[in-house]
């Protein structure tokens, strides 16, 4: 277990602090949450919790995996792993900000005993070869310039057999996205491919394409739902900046056709 109290005053960042007054507004005791009270707030990605379960699902996680959350953000993908699936899972996030939530969240909801939690780059991961049998990553490498680095890490780090399995969006032909987005306040913060790039450079760290779905229709229909709900009390807007215009644009992107969705399988041959 690590040492971090539920109590512990937080002095670094803003995410815990969001969360934790979000909670606390809407009448949680803090000792007795429970992850389901958590699933508006962990997910920072296209489609949320639905496609965290699909992608999990598709990559064939088992108690027995050893598994990677790579630019795990606050954390939510890798508590639903262990949750789920019974298995232990290190994330890793270059924000030490999210990272201290990360564990934070955690321990509030009893799962640090299942997942390790790593402050690095995933362009220059911390861990030996061969380390992990899948490795998640959704809406990642949209800020990361370097996507073969990203991929030959993956490919590094994949055990022989192994997956990654990544949830994606990509830019089209029709034209450039509004900002902000939700991983990007200004153009020169975003790092977007088409999709055929983005699978070239999958392919050309040695990982081999085994599924890559465009799931941009779908991915709108559930955006759209989304921004036709009131806001969850305990939701992304309490530690997201400027939250309803990044959703607004990007549901309108992908409606529109400058951003699609993308889903892709690639094992370790």
């Amino acid at each position: 277990m690590n040492d971090i109290s539920i109590d512990t005053p937080y002095l670094s960042g803003v995410s815990r602090t969001g969360i934790e007054n979000a909670l606390v507004t809407a009448g949680y005791d803090l000792h007795h949450v429970r992850l389901t009270d958590l699933t508006l707030v962990e997910d920072f990605h296209t489609m949320g919790r639905i496609a965290t379960g699909a992608l999990v699902g598709l990559a064939g996680i088992t108690a027995e995996s050893r598994v990677l959350d790579a630019g795990s953000g606050i954390g939510g993908t890798a508590r639903f792993i262990a949750d789920s699936r019974g298995c232990r899972v290190t994330a890793v996030d270059l924000t030490e900000d999210y990272c201290e939530t990360a564990r934070w969240i955690n321990k509030l909801v009893g799962l640090d005993d299942r997942i390790t939690v790593r402050q690095g780059d995933v362009t220059d991961l911390p861990f030996a070869d061969n380390s992990f049998d899948a490795i998640i990553s959704q809406h990642v490498q949209m800020n990361i310039a370097d996507k073969d680095g990203l991929y030959r890490e993956a490919h590094r780090v994949l055990d022989t057999g192994g997956l990654l399995a990544i949830w994606d969006i990509t830019t089209a032909s029709e034209g450039e996205p509004d900002f902000p987005l939700p991983w990007a306040d200004r153009a020169d913060q975003s790092h977007l491919v088409t999709a055929g790039e983005l699978r070239a450079a999958v392919e050309r760290s040695g990982l081999t394409v085994e599924q890559w779905e465009d799931l941009t229709e779908q991915a709108t229909a559930v955006m759209r739902m989304v921004l036709a709900n009131p806001p969850n009390p305990v939701g992304l807007q309490s530690f997201v900046a400027n939250f309803p215009a990044k959703i607004e644009h990007l549901t309108e992107a992908l409606a529109d056709g400058r951003l699609r969705a993308i889903r892709g399988i690639a094992r370790k041959p």
